[in-house]
């Protein structure tokens, strides 16, 4: 449960805060139109995944005898925390800094532990 009220308070945070701070700044940049409204659609997408992984979690909290459905949201999260790393190592390094990798990691992790 407690993977779940990770991803749940994610998105709360990515979706709300983080996307009036990142909107702001994709609007205001000079890329052009259609890599601004693909830049906000993949910002959004990754908000929903993390609404869904939460919502997944909880149901599988109240409901166990579905505990498979957990393992592509391990799976997304492990691979996704990897990523985060792999470019994080590579020329983009401000994605260290984020709390992306820790907060994909700890979450499947959590996942896991509670299957």
């Amino acid at each position: 449960m407690i993977a779940a009220f990770l991803s749940l308070a994610g998105m709360l945070f990515h979706g709300f805060i983080g996307g009036k701070i990142y909107i702001s700044n994709v609007n205001d940049s000079d890329m052009e139109a259609l890599t601004k409204s693909l830049s906000i659609v993949s910002w959004h997408v990754f908000t929903i995944f993390l609404f869904i992984s939460a919502l997944t979690l909880i149901y599988i909290a109240y409901n166990p005898e579905f505990a498979i459905a957990a393992y592509p949201v391990i799976g997304i999260n492990l691979l996704g925390s990897l990523l985060f790393i792999f470019l994080g190592l590579g020329r983009h390094r401000a994605l260290l800094r984020m709390p992306g990798a820790f907060l994909m990691g700890i979450t499947a992790l959590l996942a896991w532990l509670g299957i």
